[in-house]
């Protein structure tokens, strides 16, 4: 059983994030989708709050886990047993970040291995910080994040 990891900060999720989900859900075994916490950064959305948004995005998804964690990635990839690394890519400069990133997960543990995905053209604009920046200014968001985000942050915001 092969099982990947697909950590970020997914704060919040879009649907770029879930559409390279879903296309890695059809690869493997078994994806977790793990939300990243990092408690030198405050995040937009609580990582809990963060969690129970993916986990109603991914109900459908019989295959995905949605989990929380601290720390290294590949410390935890190696206590949840995962051997891929699932990655999404939008543009070229994601690329670069994204390369480093890999080769420095292999040095730290070398039975890890990274998968790329790209997302459709329609969703490699789209950011979690593109989306904070339209809602934290009154825009619509809805074509851009899953209806229970759309949802829950529009009426965060009084929107």
């Amino acid at each position: 059983m092969t099982v990947a990891i697909y950590p970020g900060s997914f704060d919040p999720i879009t649907n770029g994030h879930i559409d390279i989900l879903k296309s890695g859900a059809e690869i493997f075994d078994k994806v977790i989708i793990a939300v990243s916490y990092n408690a030198n950064k405050e995040g937009f959305l609580p990582v809990s709050t963060r969690a129970e948004l993916i986990q109603e995005c991914v109900k459908d998804l019989p295959n995905v886990e949605v989990d929380c964690f601290e720390g290294l990635t590949v410390e935890y990839a190696k206590k949840r047993g995962a051997t891929v690394l699932l990655r999404g890519l939008r543009t070229s400069f994601d690329f670069e970040y994204e390369m480093q990133l890999s080769q420095t997960n292999h040095a730290l543990y070398n039975n890890i291995k990274t998968v790329f995905l790209i997302t459709k053209p329609e969703y490699n604009f789209i950011s979690s910080s593109c989306v904070r920046e339209i809602l934290l200014n009154k825009g619509d968001i809805t074509n851009f994040v899953p209806e229970a985000v759309a949802k829950y942050l529009t009426a965060k915001c009084g929107i």
